[in-house]
């Protein structure tokens, strides 16, 4: 039990910097959208805060890659953190909007390197065999902070003000910073060694991930075809306001209860999968995860009452821990860490790239057909891909890509 737990103390620690940031994120979000609507009134300059991100990412991801694995990703998260905690600090003190939205700009262009730099990083610090139940906690400190980073906002808006709120969210970065400091390094670096991020070494650089998903097609091919699968998510989580209150009825009072209702099917999955990640396949975890949450979508876009869309609610937040969980040990166990920065940029630019022309697109339908029809499509088109893509993910000569090294806790794998 003692050995166990001194295995698990770094670990620990990461999940505690990344939580407390999780945390900050929704602070941040809650604050920025009324920051932004108070000075502007629009509800257009509100949905652009949406959109930042995914464009920045594009811009910033062919060579945030280049950057990153040549570098401490320990180092590169602590200044990202500390960037963060900065920029948002700053955010009070900016007087016009265009003030703020460059500040947004920058915060984004720092998310951008905090992304691939955490999940290289992760893998490094965390042992295969533990991966698993790491991304289980982890999915569940993230879905935590999805309700009470939004409830520690509104109290701090209520007892001070939105500038204050801005102020002390900055020191939540801060703090997840240190704790990152007394982490250890997972690499040696070579200051001589570092090349320079030059256009040529970029282009070098996707030649390197180009050759090795050429070479490890069945990993490529998984990961994309769970981007392609969860691209329609993106696409009606976009109108998702629109569609509970224009179409199936719903007071903004019923849609935050639905919020924090699928908050609590996220944490619920999260804490049953903690316990007993090692009950359950890799496999069965990414398959079960991405029909059900699939499932979930279907009984959303049906639905015609708070009731009914309380259970689609529930069930895709449920398994969406299995589904991100399963994925994200997937991944890590079959990308090599020191080009995992690259891949991972790489991948998170297709997928910006993907939901930004999806997130237009059925804007634009919608306006063309009704929007019941628009989400109900979606919604269809992606449990057929979702079952497609299961069928890949339980091939049986794939099983090697899925091999798990179980933590030493006496149980066995039953499912």
């Amino acid at each position: 039990m003692n050995t166990q737990l001194r295995e698990w103390k770094d670990p620990a620690v990461l999940l505690t910097s990344l939580g407390i940031a999780g945390i900050g994120d929704f602070i941040y979000l809650v604050a920025i959208n009324i920051i932004v609507f108070q000075m502007t009134g629009s509800a257009a300059a509100v949905a652009g805060l949406w959109i930042i991100g995914p464009i920045i990412n594009i811009f910033t991801k062919f060579w945030t890659g280049s950057f990153i694995d040549y570098r401490s990703k320990k180092r590169v998260l602590i200044t990202t953190y500390l960037l963060r905690a900065g920029l948002i600090a700053l955010i009070p003190l900016a007087t016009t909007i265009v003030g703020i939205y460059g500040i947004l700009v920058f915060l984004s262009v720092a998310k951008s390197f905090f992304g691939p730099s955490s999940v290289t990083y992760t893998t490094m610090l965390v042992p295969k065999g533990k991966r698993k139940r790491f991304n289980s906690i982890r999915s569940t400190t993230s879905s935590g902070a999805f309700i009470i980073g939004p409830a520690i906002a509104g109290t701090l808006i209520l007892l001070s003000s939105i500038q204050m709120t801005l102020w002390i969210n900055a020191v939540f970065f801060v703090v997840a910073a240190l704790l990152l400091v007394r982490l250890p390094e997972q690499e040696t670096i070579d200051r001589q060694a570092i090349p320079s991020l030059t256009l040529a070494q970029v282009r070098s650089d996707f030649t390197v991930v180009q050759q090795f998903l050429s070479e490890n097609k069945y990993i490529a091919f998984i990961y994309l075809s769970f981007i392609g699968v969860m691209v329609f998510s993106f696409a009606m989580d976009a109108q998702e306001v629109v569609f509970t209150q224009q179409v199936v009825g719903l007071s903004e009072v019923d849609y935050s209860l639905l919020i924090s209702i699928t908050g609590i099917g996220s944490v619920s999955g999260g804490i049953l999968l903690s316990v007993f990640s090692s009950k359950f396949s890799l496999r069965l975890m990414i398959v079960l995860g991405v029909l059900m949450t699939a499932v979930g979508y279907v009984i959303y876009a049906f639905s015609w009452s708070f009731l009914s869309i309380t259970v689609g609610f529930l069930i895709l937040g449920f398994f969406n821990v299995f589904m991100n969980s399963g994925i994200s040990t997937f991944y890590q166990n079959n990308i090599p860490v020191d080009m995992m920065g690259r891949v991972t940029s790489i991948f998170q630019l297709l997928q910006s790239g993907v939901q930004v022309i999806f997130i237009l697109g059925v804007g634009i339908l919608a306006d063309v057909v009704s929007l019941r029809i628009t989400i109900i499509t979606l919604a269809i088109v992606m449990f057929s891909s979702a079952v497609v893509f299961s069928f890949f993910v339980l091939k049986p000569q794939k099983a090697g890509f899925y091999q798990e090294e179980e933590e030493e806790d006496g149980s066995e794998v039953l499912i």
